[in-house]
């Protein structure tokens, strides 16, 4: 009996991986997780401001897919604890890719836990003691 799952649109490894983290937010959660974020609130909280309702349906697809794992912390209310699975963990290098392409190509852009850039040195370069940096707002 064959028990593998048919591919959605084809065997090409990019569309089968776009399809379970090619959205506008699972990155972004994935990226928060990787960052040390472990609980709802915490992930809701994010720069983005992902919609609630899309962070808990993300979060289950993304437990779905195994990429993550939640554990629950607190029994009344029930609340759960989120954490990568290695699988997970190992989007980490994606993620990078992305942070070194969007640097490159996307002007002004840095790190999620990094400032904004200042012209061409990113902001993780502190400014001479006393001087003060404008930055555009």
């Amino acid at each position: 009996m064959n028990t593998t799952k048919p591919f959605a649109r084809s065997f090409c490894a990019v569309a089968n991986s776009l399809d379970i983290v090619g959205d506008k937010w699972s990155l972004l959660v994935v990226r928060d997780l990787l960052h040390g974020k472990r609980t709802y609130g915490e992930l809701v909280a994010s720069p983005e401001r992902i919609p609630t309702n899309i962070l808990a349906e993300r979060l289950t697809r993304l437990e779905s897919a195994g990429i993550l794992i939640r554990t629950p912390y607190q029994q009344r209310p029930l609340r759960h604890e989120y954490s990568l699975t290695p699988k997970g963990r190992a989007l980490g290098d994606v993620l990078l890719a992305f942070v070194r392409w969007g640097k490159q190509h996307i002007p002004g852009t840095v790190a999620q836990n990094q400032g904004p850039a200042i012209g061409p040195v990113a902001a993780s370069a502190p400014p001479a003691r006393g001087k003060r940096v404008k930055r555009a707002g």
